[in-house]
């Protein structure tokens, strides 16, 4: 339906987002040099019942494409139009 929201959970503990963060961002906060950054100065809260999670932590890239596909070909029609 338009305007249809879907949440999708991408699941990962603080400490796995701090190693995974590639412009250094969380280092910056901790330093002070971002404010109210969202697990360090704010509360992150994760979403209460999303439509779908994908658990980082607990399954490999093909895994985590997997459970999002899965969902997208369930609740989505997909026009191949070429």
């Amino acid at each position: 339906d338009p305007g249809e929201f879907h949440e999708v959970y991408i699941k990962a503990s603080l400490p796995t987002c701090e190693h995974r963060d590639p412009k250094g961002l969380y280092r910056k906060a901790r330093q002070g040099q971002i404010q109210e950054f969202t697990g360090i100065h704010s509360p992150y809260e994760p979403p209460q019942s999303p439509d779908v999670v994908v658990d980082t932590e607990n399954m490999d890239v093909d895994a985590c494409l997997g459970v999002l596909m899965s969902y997208v070909a369930e609740h989505f029609r997909l026009d191949r139009r070429g």
